[in-house]
């Protein structure tokens, strides 16, 4: 795919570039250029597109670990090669700053990179099953199979990094693919198909579909044969889906209100000030563990607040080209204008406004508040753009509670030095992880990664993600001299 401004890209389909039919305008969220046009598949194109997947399941099941290795090694060192063309792509259609779109990249090439090792730990056991009389001469072998075609559902704000989180997996564990990627962001996934084709992977066995969210729908709850999905995005419609698809495999990676506890202890307020900014207004807060509830001991509460803010008049605001920004805009200029209500509705409710809050178009700059209560929107759910609320604490129970206080159960994160502290919090907090000495918007790509609550079922994280697209089956042996 050799995209110019304006032209119109083709979806991917067995191999093949399709251009025919109704285009998508994908506009830029910094200025509303046109980035591209993007042909829309139809439903018989998702139906085509299964039965292409169901036919190559043999092929990929039956390919060895060593050919899925080498084909992973090979995307991953194309998106090394091809690093700025993919950050550009990122910038343009998702409007990432170019410093978080090319670490976005580095990313990427780890998750492929793993994938790759993984596929020689996809392995299984040996049993002994001649433990009564009779049973001698017999015994077991489980290993472990594609479940068979995924269809993986994809969000604008990584659109290669978590495009990659579903594929990378599914390749290893030998599952064909039908990627459906955000309507804001298709060029980086097209992209990405194309590249993994080249590397070898079968042309039949991934489909690259911007799809209708009917079609869309129609996909993952009416057809059969697809035997998992994979979702990331808004907990509304990840839920309503899970509900209406049957017997397949649900996998769901969903929202996030993340909070950070600071206790008294911490030693270097300075540091987690930088931490807490850039974790809560980098890339405009669109991350589902974006920092956007801080509880802090009251005997350090101003001062971490008053550094916060200094940290925060530092970030640069603008346009995400430009090295040196920062925070850029929110994808939609409907996003910036739903924060901007959610800021106002808490002043208005007797929260105090900080810093930041106002909004220039599709550009929200970065606020901070306080003296929130549960209730407001801020506190209570996923805000998804540059908001960050923070309160005092007297009691380490009560900042425990406050942060259980939400629907959302992704990550939190904990500054103290007490390891009793540390480990009540694990005990106690309704979490996916709970990240010690940092923010809770920091991830390794091979960890497992997942919430409880509102914030998903199941775990993405390579390993993990090629556990749930894999299933054990048995072979019983015997009469055999």
């Amino acid at each position: 795919m050799k995209m110019r401004p304006g032209t119109q890209t083709g979806f991917l389909l067995c191999g093949k570039e399709w251009t025919e039919g109704e285009a998508l305008e994908v506009r830029s969220p910094w200025d509303q250029g046109l980035v591209g046009r993007v042909t829309m598949a139809t439903r018989a194109d998702a139906r085509q597109a299964v039965s292409h997947a169901v036919a190559s399941l043999r092929r990929t099941r039956a390919l060895p670990r060593w050919k899925r290795r080498e084909i992973l090694e090979d995307v991953a060192g194309a998106l090394i090669e091809q690093k700025e063309r993919f950050a550009q792509l990122i910038v343009a259609e998702a409007g990432k700053p170019i410093r978080l779109a090319r670490a976005e990249v580095d990313r990427a090439v780890l998750t492929f990179k793993t994938a790759a090792e993984e596929t020689s730990r996809l392995g299984g056991e040996s049993l002994p099953l001649d433990l009564t009389e009779g049973n001698e001469g017999r015994w077991g072998l489980v290993q472990r199979f594609p479940v068979g075609p995924v269809l993986a559902i994809t969000p604008f704000n990584f659109p290669l990094n978590l495009v990659a989180h579903k594929v990378a997996p599914a390749m290893a564990a030998g599952c064909p693919l039908i990627l459906k990627p955000a309507p804001q962001t298709p060029f980086t996934a097209l992209a990405l198909g194309e590249v993994i084709l080249k590397a070898g992977w079968p042309e039949e066995a991934l489909a690259v579909l911007p799809l209708s969210n009917v079609d869309t729908a129609w996909l993952a709850e009416k057809e059969d044969r697809i035997k998992l999905v994979s979702f990331t995005g808004s907990a509304k419609v990840g839920w309503e889906l899970k509900i209406h698809s049957g017997r397949k495999r649900v996998l769901l990676e969903l929202g996030g209100n993340a909070a950070l506890i600071i206790h008294g202890d911490w030693p270097d307020l300075d540091e987690a000030a930088l931490r807490t900014a850039h974790a809560a207004f980098g890339y405009a807060g669109q991350s589902c563990v974006s920092v956007q509830r801080v509880f802090v001991e009251r005997r350090v509460f101003q001062t971490f607040l008053w550094k916060l803010v200094e940290e925060t008049a530092r970030l640069v605001t603008g346009d995400p080209a430009q090295e040196a920004t920062e925070v850029g805009p929110l994808v939609r200029q409907l996003e910036a204008e739903r924060v901007e209500s959610w800021i106002k509705e808490a002043v208005e409710g007797g929260a105090k406004l900080v810093a930041g809050g106002e909004r220039h178009g599709s550009v929200v700059t970065p606020a901070i508040l306080t003296a929130t209560r549960p209730g407001m929107k801020l506190r209570d759910e996923e805000a998804f753009g540059p908001v960050v609320v923070v309160e005092p604490y007297d009691d380490f129970e009560q900042a425990l509670a406050e942060t259980n206080h939400s629907k959302y159960g992704l990550q939190a994160g904990l500054l103290t030095r007490d390891a009793g502290l540390i480990l009540t919090a694990y005990r106690e907090l309704e979490v996916g992880a709970l990240v010690v000495g940092d923010t809770p918007s920091w991830r390794l790509d091979p960890m497992p990664f997942g919430g409880v609550k509102d914030s998903g079922l199941g775990r993405e994280g390579i390993r993990s993600a090629i556990y749930e697209m894999t299933e054990p089956r048995m072979l019983v042996m015997s009469g055999l001299s």
